[in-house]
């Protein structure tokens, strides 16, 4: 396939993040764990700041466990993939932004406590929380019944399942897996997109077709460079992710939403903390702080009107 000098510009720099993300794993206990530079360039990601004027809720934080009033502190497990508008890190390799980024520090200021952030891959976050070393994770998890059995949330968006593919590619929009029989799909490790392809082959070989073949990758500058190279012949992943990275090189489009899921912060099953954290992510929409973060990384597309603790899965 042919690509343009400025798709391998995007494509170098994506893959640069990959490779350093790669040397990341848990960072250390501080609010920047060390890590790499954004896909795409950090002069694209806004910096504006929507969350220093979140004021202490005490109504809100009257609802968290005594001992965590009193520590004031909480660890939280974050996945930056390196593609916007979920999380990334500036050009300095240490400061953690995005969408996640602004809702958990956000909440964290309405309940009158600080964070402690460690970096950690996407697919060990889960469960870590069961085993205890982190109190709360985000990396723009679905809410999915699976899930709901060994993981408590607490919905702040509403974002889900959807397709990129090259320009040259013969689908037009996916609304069946038969559409997808024979491809190569390119996908995260230990995602719901796995998950949901794996569970899904079995239509093709139903309709007499050549299964689909599911390509993961621990890091998304690996996904796109597999798509990019002709490796995978399509991309599964979340809807904002994927608008966004489609608008950092040419050459991609996006095919449209395919399954919504409600996201939220992640929490051992049985937590106390979720009645606190519904409470102050409802009370920033009421405020406006809510919006003014979506509209910052442009997902107002993905705004829910109230917060819930983990709801049943959606389902079209």
């Amino acid at each position: 396939m042919r690509t343009s000098r400025t798709s391998l510009s995007a494509f170098a720099l994506i893959t640069a993040a990959a490779l350093a993300l790669t040397a990341c794993g848990s960072g250390d206990s501080t609010d920047n764990a060390a890590g790499a530079a954004p896909a795409g360039g950090s002069a694209k990601l806004p910096t504006t700041d929507v969350v220093s004027s979140v004021k202490k809720n005490g109504k809100a934080a009257g609802l968290l466990p005594p001992d965590v009033r009193e520590r004031g502190t909480l660890r939280i497990a974050t996945s930056v993939g390196g593609t916007p508008p979920g999380s990334a890190y500036l050009e300095d390799g240490r400061t953690v932004v995005g969408q996640d980024i602004d809702f958990a520090d956000a909440v964290a200021r309405a309940l009158g406590l600080r964070l402690k952030r460690e970096t950690a891959s996407f697919e060990a976050i889960l469960p870590s929380l069961d085993s205890g070393k982190y109190d709360l994770g985000t990396g723009n998890f679905g809410v999915t019944e699976e899930r709901r059995k060994t993981i408590d949330f607490v919905t702040y968006i509403n974002d889900g399942q959807g397709f990129a593919v090259r320009d040259d590619s013969k689908l037009k929009k996916v609304t069946d897996f038969r559409q997808l029989c024979g491809l190569n799909v390119a996908t995260g490790a230990g995602t719901t997109f796995e998950v949901t392809l794996e569970d899904n082959k079995h239509v093709c070989e139903d309709a007499g077709k050549k299964p689909y073949s599911v390509k993961t990758y621990t890091e998304q500058g690996a996904i796109w460079g597999a798509l990019q190279q002709g490796r995978a012949d399509v991309v599964m992943s979340t809807i904002n992710g994927l608008r966004y990275a489609v608008k950092q090189q040419r050459g991609l489009k996006f095919l449209g939403e395919f399954h919504r899921l409600d996201v939220g912060f992640a929490f051992k099953k049985g937590t106390k903390l979720a009645p606190a954290f519904q409470a102050a992510v409802n009370q920033l929409i009421k405020d406006g702080t809510y919006d003014r973060i979506l509209k910052k990384w442009g997902t107002r597309g993905s705004a829910i009107t109230e917060s819930r603790i983990s709801p049943p899965e959606i389902t079209d």
